[in-house]
């Protein structure tokens, strides 16, 4: 239930501040429309624009294999209902055995005195000065603390959440709220604790453990308990949850059990019961007969970053049509895709060459304990090991032994956990190993400032002191190899060369599937579409899904043609992205026999945004499919309900006043942009935004204030830099705007517009021959603009190139 506040007052795309179960608010997907207003002030001669660049497994089956598990699944949950998990243990003693001490048997629990771990017997905790106690009367738990109006009152513990190493408590509020007290129960040291203490989260903020994104029925509580339907009336605003089984129970991976239960009563009774098609002992989905991808998949829901694209889940339907799982995107991954933020295992392992080779969940973790199969360097040495293991050949070899590791035998040093799967901690107190499997690089902390399992254990030295270990232990054998962090890199800082970078990774099959659907999604300037057109036809769902999500930018026909053969796409994921790319189009656009497939996926997608309107995201992404469609009033309608539950959503804030600038309310566009900047004046978009704005208003000496605080608080985006330089000159300042253009110029020194404008600049001042230096500047970068040209036959001889230029 961990949350981060500063996930929202980042202006960054709406999932990456929608981590599923963990963190704040929720969104299926990056954001489309510039975050920014676009504006444009002419200038004379130049042609100068005020305008904003934007900086910033089922799904490798065949079609026709989806198609059936997807139809399989649909059938099972048509023909068979959920039974009390009960049941199920009665028959199954050993497999029940093992799930009853599970972590997934106590996920969610009445509190009882054998389900409570914590300390109700009058302790106190103080918080930020609040002080609570934790006490009992007669059967019931119950915490006296600060309540949403910032009085203290006694509350109710209406379920135990989670069991160790800490343990939460859900209150019941109105509204059907099921709210998580940000103080836990370290299960291990005993002891209270606060899962925030940087954090200052007064009653009112949407996280005090009464707000929003504390509400456990938004996404915690589907992976705690069994069947669970969030039911959310967004009208009334209120929840109506329910569930089959508290807790993990057998029929979350086993799917609906009573067609089991009927053949195993007519079995026991000595009477046939002959299985429908596909299906094996009353289960149209047996993890015992998935393969390990499907395994992976089975698991990953819960133990991911993802976004729900399904009311209830069906276990064993394709992955993709279920949920869509979070790239790797700054502020969750590290560029080499080691875990940064609380993004569980799943986006970890998918990277690892352990699960392209086949190993899945249930190689190394029994399902029904949860616990690992073998304990310290056995686990991994069930494969990684001479003689081979049959199943994995290739991962045979000496590897528990100083030849390989360099440690003394026994030593932490020696355990494979510590160089392979580095552990980070999260909520305080949980440490959690790093899924990817991979081997240390130091020499890419060097490179690119990811971290190394090296330097994580022996933090007093260098990262050049590991790197010269690593080589000297493994000489010519070392990994040195070029890895997908540093293309990934490349784009995170913006650079111009990173297009062909990304599109290198986006072709190459050999790197893993999250990875090229995490290149597909950065931006990458104007670069050609051409990898990212091939890739809607990639065997990966996940990357279909991601290039469909790119092509923004392409002229209509070509969008059209790359994006209407996905909207009949087997899974939900890739259409509803189609759907959301093409609804930009005009209506025109979109022929007759496209139109059907068009307005069913788009339904798909609206449909799945409606399950989630008690997050802002699932508004904002509303909003922007009704701002595509034309239905402005529509649009602003959704971006209000956005900020209507969290007023520091900055995406749903900045595209609001672009979108009252597109409809001529400049008044409205300017009183929403300062009031979130009244609330954060720190957001460098909001002031870039209200810099643009003011701009266009012809308000220039604010515009240029607003402007230089953006650029002081986004001092990498050459836009910021460019605009008010621009601002600056209008202003006849001219050495600072000399100064914002040099800076835009040397941030992105492809683009020919800082060029220009510095050419106009000097031309102003009088400066004939270093104009000519900038107009052949502008026109070696814009080869096809005939103004560089025109203006240098202007200038004639007063333009020769200057001893600087030469």
């Amino acid at each position: 239930m961990k949350r981060d506040k500063r996930d929202r007052r980042k202006p960054t795309a709406a999932a990456a501040a929608a981590p599923p179960a963990a963190a704040a608010p929720s969104a299926w997907r990056r954001r489309w429309l510039p975050a920014v207003l676009a504006l444009v002030l002419i200038a004379a001669l130049a042609g100068l624009a005020w305008r904003h660049r934007h900086a910033a497994d089922a799904s490798a089956a065949p079609a026709a294999a989806i198609a059936a598990n997807a139809a399989a699944s649909a059938a099972q949950s048509a023909a068979a209902s959920y039974v009390d998990n009960r049941q199920c243990l009665a028959c199954h003693a050993a497999e029940a055995a093992s799930w009853q001490a599970s972590h997934h048997a106590q996920a969610m629990a009445v509190p009882t005195a054998a389900s409570v771990r914590g300390n109700f017997a009058d302790a106190t905790f103080v918080r930020r000065g609040v002080v609570s106690r934790f006490f009992r009367r007669g059967d019931k738990y119950l915490v006296h603390t600060e309540g949403a109006d910032g009085r203290p009152a006694d509350f109710e513990i209406a379920y135990t959440f989670g069991v160790a190493p800490l343990q939460q408590y859900l209150i019941a509020q109105p509204g059907g709220r099921l709210q998580a007290l940000q103080i836990a129960w370290d299960s291990e040291r005993k002891r209270w604790f606060d899962l925030r203490p940087q954090e200052r989260t007064p009653p009112g903020d949407v996280l005090h453990w009464t707000g929003r994104y504390e509400t456990a029925n938004t996404m915690c509580i589907t992976c705690h308990t069994t069947a669970y339907e969030k039911r959310y009336d967004a009208a009334a605003d209120r929840y109506d949850s329910r569930w089959q089984d508290l807790g993990v129970g057998c029929q979350a991976c086993h799917g609906p059990g009573s067609a089991h239960l009927q053949w195993a009563q007519q079995a026991a009774q000595g009477r046939g019961a002959p299985d429908a098609a596909g299906a094996r002992h009353g289960w149209a989905m047996d993890p015992k007969t998935l393969g390990s991808r499907s395994v992976v998949d089975l698991c990953a829901p819960c133990h991911s970053r993802r976004s729900e694209l399904t009311a209830t889940a069906a276990p064993g339907a394709p992955r993709l049509d279920q949920s869509l799982p979070s790239l790797l995107t700054a502020g969750l991954y590290h560029a080499d895709g080691q875990q940064l933020d609380e993004v569980f295992v799943d986006g970890s392992f998918r990277q690892s060459r352990m699960f392209a080779r086949g190993v899945g969940c249930s190689h190394c973790h029994d399902p029904h304990s949860g616990r690992i199969r073998r304990q310290g360097n056995a686990l991994c040495l069930q494969c990684h090991r001479t003689p081979a293991n049959a199943a994995f050949p290739g991962a045979a070899g000496v590897f528990d032994a100083s030849s390989h590791h360099h440690h003394a035998p026994g030593s932490a040093g020696a355990q494979c956990v510590n160089c392979h799967m580095p552990a980070k901690v999260y909520m305080q107190i949980q440490s959690r190993p790093d899924h990817s499997l991979r081997i240390p690089r130091p020499d890419l902390t060097l490179k690119i400032g990811t971290p190394n399992a090296c330097n994580g254990c022996h933090a007093d030295k260098t990262a050049q002191w590991a790197a010269d270990r690593v080589q000297a232990w493994y000489g010519a054998r070392r990994r040195q190899e070029t890895h997908y962090g540093e293309a990934l890199a490349v784009a995170r800082a913006g650079r111009p060369d990173a297009g062909a970078a990304l599109d290198r990774l986006v072709a190459n099959p050999q790197v893993p599937a999250i990875v090229r659907a995490t290149a597909l999604a950065m931006p990458r300037g104007d670069a050609d579409a051409a990898a990212r057109i091939a890739a809607t036809r990639d065997a990966d769902a996940e990357v279909r899904a991601a290039a469909a999500d790119s092509l923004d930018a392409l002229p209509a026909e070509q969008r059209l043609t790359a994006l209407a053969p996905l909207l009949t796409d087997p899974l939900r994921a890739v259409r509803i992205a189609a759907a959301r790319g093409l609804s930009s189009l005009p209506a025109a656009r979109i022929d007759a026999a496209t139109r059907p497939a068009f307005e069913a996926a788009l339904a798909e997608f609206i449909a799945v945004q409606k399950l989630s309107l008690d997050m802002p995201g699932a508004r904002l992404n509303l909003a922007v499919v009704e701002q595509n469609l034309g239905h402005d009033e529509a649009a602003a309608s959704n971006y209000l309900a956005a900020l209507a539950i969290d007023p520091d959503f900055t995406p749903a804030r900045a595209d609001l006043a672009l979108l009252y600038n597109a409809m001529s309310r400049n008044a409205d566009a300017l009183r929403v942009l300062r009031e979130g900047l009244a609330r954060h004046p720190e957001i460098g978009e909001l002031q870039y935004s209200l810099g643009l704005l003011l701009a266009e208003e012809h308000r220039l000496d604010e515009a240029a204030a607003a402007l230089g605080r953006a650029a002081q608080l986004m001092p990498t985006h050459a836009r910021v830099h460019y605009n008010l330089g621009l601002a600056l000159q209008q202003l006849g300042r001219h050495g600072p705007a000399r100064a914002a253009l040099l800076q835009a110029q040397r941030l992105e020194p492809r683009d020919p517009e800082p060029a220009q404008a510095l050419a106009m600049l000097a031309l102003q001042d009088g400066q004939l021959a270093q104009a000519g230096d900038w107009a052949r500047r502008w026109s070696a970068l814009a080869p096809d603009d005939p103004r560089p040209r025109q203006l240098l036959e202007r200038l004639g001889s007063a333009a020769a190139p200057t001893a600087a230029s030469r």
